[in-house]
């Protein structure tokens, strides 16, 4: 209570304190860098992730593109060349002129390298940067190639990518905050009892996400997905303690006179429950930070920073607003549009048998439809961008005209002679689906010693460590047949070479599948692990955390196995991120409700009477929160034109919906059904027996 009545006595000050506290926040935000390089996370040790830091670092070799150019003459296109040689950290500028220019006879050149190279209307460059993929810098250099060579020009590439990414979010992500915002706000005016309550429980979430978003810088930076979803996620599931707390405030007031005791006491009663409530949220966001995958790491500690700061906010920001405007707030409620629910929990109570039928019929095809989803996820970063990006219309092209999906990339040891060389890429060549290995050796041909060349040539492709080879493949990134295709080339690579390493982005890719696959099976347990144990802790149950985690398991696997049965692919992250995040903020629904049931059945109450009281009261409640879920990310769903922030904001509106219609229709029936278990189980459940009148005096 002395924790309240400080809040009370200074709410000036914190309002004070916090106001000044925005400005750093703003300029930490501003500050904060955005990732937009989903292979970026990878594990550090990984040979693909070693390998790329070693083309960087010992070959000034980093970002890679092939650029094609089309409807333009010999002689326009090596101008061009030039001038995209001259663009900052552009490294190296590879045609088929690199060669020819050093005064070797044209037809001294394999045929098909020139072949490949050019078409009827196309001609083909690679591009080296000696910055790495996703820097800043790099992104500016695409930039500049495209304005250079204008409306001719289609760069391919991670980096072309990453800056297309980039350029669309900045565009949306504004717009998905003032989307949550908006809709957040309609609900909030719809489902509570003030017209003008939403405005001051957003401007205090409001100032708490900022602080959020302005510690993220001594993060160094965040992802994309990140600052993407934090906000609204932030918002949505820290709506639920602004809630608490007015309805405590409102409670209060009827029992006190003077309303700075009624928030003293209504602090005080909030601080309780939402430290329980929070506590299985910031579990479900802790859990991904087990993954190897570090994205996860990065999205967990930002979410569980969030719902930290909006406890904190919830208790002390939120209060002293509210005792600032507590006249207006008070002539502006007005009678709650939640009806009475009493009726309805009785017909749920009296049919219960059905919604067990019901849902022991549902799990087998849910959870089908979950295993199918997870196998069916996709992981080309191209499929998160709308079809006329720049990026994938130039992935398009690459494919159509050249039969290119994507390139990998070889490092072998210098020391190698040029036969050992030979033999090596004769051998890949063999491999399915690829196409050709362009390296020093196969673009000579054995007629031409490499030591007549000048090192200006020589340079490009091999320095004193290692040389590099370029292989391109007729399978798309991510799919079966490249990664088995990059099996395959492993294997090769390391029967010549043992030190060799073939890295890009097909082998990251093909890292990443098992590495998340890995992730998935370990963000999943702990979350589960976690919130079991304390719901048994808040509960002291042990039967209870059983049927709750289930229903909301359940709920998972209804959601996520719905894109099954629509046919719809979803992007790999948001299987793992989602099942952790509707675990974590939506098992709240649950407890809340046990927890009612657990008090009605403790006072004395029949089985079938604690149920429908529980019911009755925290329908209201639960769905508030769900309905605020829902809203502050279907909008960004809706909207969004990046597929992995519009798949996961989809499942986490649909999940907030699922989960709330599981609630309030399944776990009563549950309940009901292990009532005997329960009490047997659970701490200080011994209900008595009482008259029937007094029961029904209870449920009135």
């Amino acid at each position: 209570m002395r924790f309240s009545k400080a809040v009370v006595k200074h709410r000036v000050a914190i309002l004070i304190i916090v106001l000044v506290l925005m400005i750093p926040s703003l300029f930490g935000m501003l500050g904060t860098r955005i990732n937009y390089d989903m292979l970026d996370y990878l594990p550090k040790d990984m040979e693909t992730v070693v390998g790329q830091n070693e083309l960087l670092e010992d070959f000034g070799k980093g970002a890679f593109s092939f650029i094609i150019l089309e409807n333009m003459s010999v002689k326009d296109v090596s101008s061009l060349k030039e001038k995209i040689e001259q663009v900052d950290h552009v490294e190296t500028v590879l045609w088929y002129d690199s060669i020819a220019d050093a005064s070797v006879p044209m037809e001294l050149l394999p045929e098909n390298i020139y072949n490949e190279f050019n078409t009827e209307n196309a001609t083909m460059i690679a591009v080296f940067f000696d910055t790495s993929t996703s820097s800043d810098i790099t992104m500016d250099a695409i930039r500049e190639i495209r304005k250079i060579a204008g409306k001719q020009c289609f760069v391919s590439g991670m980096s072309a990518l990453v800056t297309d990414l980039k350029d669309l979010c900045e565009k949306e992500e504004p717009i998905y905050v003032g989307i949550a915002v908006l809709l957040a706000c309609v609900a909030m005016l719809l489902f509570l009892d003030s017209w003008l309550i939403p405005f001051v429980f957003l401007v205090s979430i409001g100032m708490m996400i900022l602080l959020n978003l302005g510690t993220n810088y001594f993060m160094g930076e965040i992802s994309y997905i990140t600052k993407a979803l934090s906000a609204v996620l932030q918002l949505a599931v820290t709506m639920d303690y602004s809630i608490f707390l007015w309805h405590s405030y409102n409670e209060q007031r009827a029992k006190y006179n003077d309303c700075k005791e009624a928030m003293a006491a209504a602090i005080k009663e909030t601080l309780t429950s939402v430290v329980g409530s929070s506590i299985t949220t910031i579990a479900g966001f802790i859990a991904l930070c087990f993954m190897t995958f570090t994205m996860g790491r990065d999205l967990g500690i930002v979410m569980a920073k969030g719902v930290l700061l909006g406890v904190l906010g919830c208790v002390t920001v939120l209060p002293a607003l509210i005792l600032v405007f507590d006249k207006p707030l008070q002539k502006t409620r007005h009678r709650s549009l939640i009806p009475d629910m009493k009726g309805y929990a009785k017909h749920v109570v009296r049919i219960f048998p059905v919604f067990l039928v019901i849902f022991i019929l549902v799990i087998p095809f849910a959870y089908y439809g979950y295993k199918k989803t997870n196998d069916e996820v996709y992981y080309d970063m191209g499929q998160c961008l709308p079809e006329d990006m720049e990026y994938v219309i130039a992935s398009r092209k690459l494919s159509e005209e050249f039969d290119i999906a994507s390139t990998h990339m070889l490092l072998v040891d210098a020391g190698l002679s040029s036969t050992t060389v030979r033999s090596m890429i004769a051998e890949m060549e063999q491999v399915d689906g690829v196409k050709y290995v362009l390296g020093l050796e196969s673009v000579l041909g054995s007629r031409i010693p490499e030591e007549v060349l000048p090192e200006s040539v020589t340079e490009i492709l091999e320095n004193d460590k290692w040389e590099l080879l370029l292989i391109n493949s007729e399978y798309k990134v991510a799919s079966d047949e490249v990664n088995e295709q990059i099996h395959a080339l492993n294997q090769i690579l390391k029967k010549y070479d043992e030190s060799g390493m073939l890295i890009g982005e097909a082998p990251c890719m093909k890292d990443m599948i098992e590495t998340t696959a890995h992730d998935f099976k370990v963000v999943n347990m702990v979350s589960i692990l976690a919130i079991f144990i304390i719901i048994a802790l808040v509960e002291q149950s042990i039967s209870l955390p059983f049927i709750l985690i289930s229903v909301i398991e359940a709920a998972i696997f209804i959601n996520l196995g719905l894109p099954h049965y629509f046919g719809q692919s979803l992007p790999f992250i948001a299987p793992i991120c989602i099942s952790t995040i509707q675990l974590g903020a939506t098992v709240d629904y649950a407890i809340l409700m046990t927890t009612r049931y657990k008090a009605e059945r403790s006072r004395g109450n029949g089985k079938k009477d604690a149920v429908i009281v529980a019911l009755a009261t925290s329908i209201p409640s639960i769905v508030v929160s769900g309905m605020g879920l829902f809203a502050a990310t279907f909008g960004v769903a809706t909207y969004s034109n990046i597929d992995m922030i519009g798949s996961m904001c989809m499942l986490m509106a649909r999940g907030a919906v699922i989960s709330m219609l599981a609630v309030i229709l399944i776990l009563p029936a549950l309940l009901l059904l292990f009532d005997k278990v329960i009490c047997v189980t659970t701490h200080g459940m011994k209900p008595k027996n009482k008259s029937m009148k007094e029961q029904e005096v209870l449920v009135k």
